[in-house]
């Protein structure tokens, strides 16, 4: 069974830094595909960025630049570090294994 725990999140400045994780079990971590998507109040979930198994990532346009994910195999993590945070980042952000597990999300909120 698929497992993805997050950890990391909480309230922090405009401008400022903030990095969540998540730690996967229950699947062959190192071949697959995983992903960070984010929820706004009011909004559709969205994906934030994506990390392939070998690899390649892919960015939401709005957070190219900001953020970056990278994975760590040996741990079975996958990691979402976001600089110059606004307050349009306001979520909750989820930890995904696509197409259709998902964690229970950590909050993370950008307010002065």
């Amino acid at each position: 069974q698929v497992h993805l725990v997050e950890s990391g999140g909480g309230l922090v400045q405009p401008g400022g830094s903030l990095s969540v994780s998540c730690k996967a079990s229950g699947f062959n971590f190192r071949i697959n595909t995983v992903g960070w998507y984010r929820q706004a109040p009011g909004k559709q979930r969205e994906m934030v960025a994506q990390i392939t198994s070998d690899g390649s990532t892919t960015y939401a346009d709005s957070v190219k630049g900001r953020f970056t994910i990278s994975r760590d195999n040996v741990r079975r993590k996958v990691s979402l570090q976001m600089n110059s945070l606004r307050p349009d980042d306001t979520a909750v952000y989820y930890c995904v294994k696509p197409p259709d597990s998902w964690g229970q999300g950590t909050q993370v909120t950008v307010s002065s």
